[in-house]
Parts: C-alpha cells; sequence; structure tokens
C-alpha cells in the first residue's frame, strides 16, 4: 500500500536502507540520501517553514511514492519507467561511482517525479500557488545533496580529481545541476497541467521520461578519458554498499539540522 503520511515514508525508506545493508545492495545509495530529505521536510513542516504544511505533507508523501514505487517495480521485475530502470541497474553495477548513482536517482526523482507529484496534489487547482514550497522542497535536497558530496571524502577520497566535488562548477557530474533540475521540473510540471486528456497526460509523461532516460544514460556514459578517470577514482572507493550505505545514513546530531529554505 502506498505510503500516507511522511512517518509511513520514513519507515518505507528505514525498510530499504536495511534492507540494502543486509544485503550489501547498492540501491539502498539513494534511499539513504533521500531519507535526509524527507526527514528534514518533516522538520520544516513541524517548524511551519512553508506556506502550507498539510499540502507540502501530501506532496512530500506523493512524491516520495514514487520512488517507494519504483524500487517494488524493480524489486519484482515490474514495467516502470526508463529513467527509474537506468538508475537502478546501475546500482548493480559495481563500477559505477557512488556519487553518480546518487545522482541517477535525484535525475529521475526530481526531473520526472516531482513535476507529476506537484501536478497531482495541485489537481483541480491553480499549479502556481505550490510554487514556493515546490522551490523550498528543491532547497532541502540541494542543501543536503552538497552536504552529503561534501562528506563522500572519506568514501571515495579521489573524488576531487574530476571535479567531482561540490565547488566545481564545471564538473560533468555537477552540471545535473540540481537548480536546473528544478527548474525544468516546474516547465514539465505547468505543461503537465495542461494536458487535457488522460492519453494527453501520459503522452506527456512518457515524453520527459524518455528525456531524462537520456540523461540519465549520459551520466554513466562519457568518451575514454572521463572513463579512465572513473577507473581510477573507483580504484580508491570503498568497496562495500554496506559500509558506504552505513555512511551516507548517519543522520543523527548535527547532520538533521533543516537546511535553511530561501
Amino acid at each position: 500500500m502506498p505510503a500516507t503520511t511522511i512517518d509511513e515514508v520514513l519507515a518505507e525508506l528505514t525498510a530499504i536502507i536495511d534492507g540494502s545493508i543486509r544485503a550489501n545492495n547498492r540501491a539502498g545509495y539513494f534511499a539513504a540520501l533521500y531519507y535526509k530529505v524527507t526527514y528534514s521536510v518533516k522538520q520544516g513542516i513541524a517548524n511551519n517553514q512553508f506556506e502550507d504544511g498539510p499540502r507540502m505533507e501530501r506532496l512530500d508523501v506523493i512524491f516520495a511514492n514514487r520512488y517507494l514505487a519504483a524500487h517494488e517495480q524493480w524489486v519484482h521485475k515490474q514495467p516502470m519507467t526508463g529513467s527509474w530502470r537506468v538508475a537502478f541497474e546501475n546500482a548493480e553495477k559495481g563500477s559505477v561511482l557512488v556519487l553518480q548513482q546518487l545522482f541517477l536517482g535525484m535525475n529521475a526523482h526530481i526531473n520526472l517525479d516531482l513535476g507529476i507529484a506537484a501536478v497531482e496534489v495541485m489537481k483541480g487547482q491553480d499549479l502556481q500557488a505550490i510554487n514556493r514550497d515546490f522551490d523550498s522542497i528543491n532547497a532541502v535536497i540541494s542543501s543536503l545533496t552538497y552536504q552529503v558530496i561534501h562528506e563522500l571524502d572519506r568514501v571515495s577520497p579521489l573524488m576531487s580529481i574530476l571535479g567531482f566535488h561540490d565547488t566545481n562548477t564545471n564538473s560533468i557530474l555537477i552540471q545535473f545541476s540540481i537548480d536546473s533540475a528544478r527548474d525544468g521540473a516546474w516547465c514539465f510540471a505547468e505543461e503537465l497541467s495542461r494536458a487535457t486528456t488522460g492519453s494527453d497526460y501520459e503522452g506527456c509523461i512518457a515524453t520527459r521520461d524518455k528525456n531524462i532516460t537520456q540523461v540519465a544514460q549520459s551520466l554513466v556514459g562519457g568518451g575514454t578519458l572521463l572513463k579512465l578517470s572513473i577507473w581510477l577514482i573507483h580504484v580508491f572507493e570503498w568497496k562495500s554498499p554496506a559500509r558506504i550505505i552505513k555512511a551516507l545514513h548517519e543522520y543523527k546530531k548535527p547532520y538533521l539540522k533543516m537546511a535553511q529554505i530561501k
């Protein structure tokens, strides 16, 4: 059954994280990051940091359910969106960097799922009314993601040799800009909200997914030099998925201070 509250989402994410640790499964990387995001949104609602707290919870839950559904579809080998399929396929590859795997999950979730969630929350209402809270949830994602990237130094000591650090705007991976993803997701939400029939709606999602799947493929592609550099970084990256998930899931003290929402 889909989650109906943020607490239920957190419980589902905890189950994925714990199961991934037991199975040494890299799919837990994104779940660990996403737990931080969801917990921070919960804190923000409690602290009245959003325009409409109950609406934000609905947005967060609908948004999260798309990831949770994709995870279930992958586990049970069911049809799924192309962008999530690429993310989960690469979670099974030890040669794909931790950072790449995090960005593959974010690519599918922000670029595709967030726009759909916004439209579903505002069904029958003016989509523009949720724009500020839409930006706020992206601020939480952005803040926590860059914190995680900064802390990946111990997991992936040579990550910075390709400018994968959050301070280098020229990195091929950081070119997957969270700000750009947010803006693209909002444009997609506006387009989707104008779909007048069920077939138009599904067709709009399918077209968007096709484009975002291409972005996903570019995140794990690249030329010979890039692949060689990624290989070198990977040599020194931690090899135990369980150990990496535990490191990413360190959510105690000062980590879960609420991200500043601008």
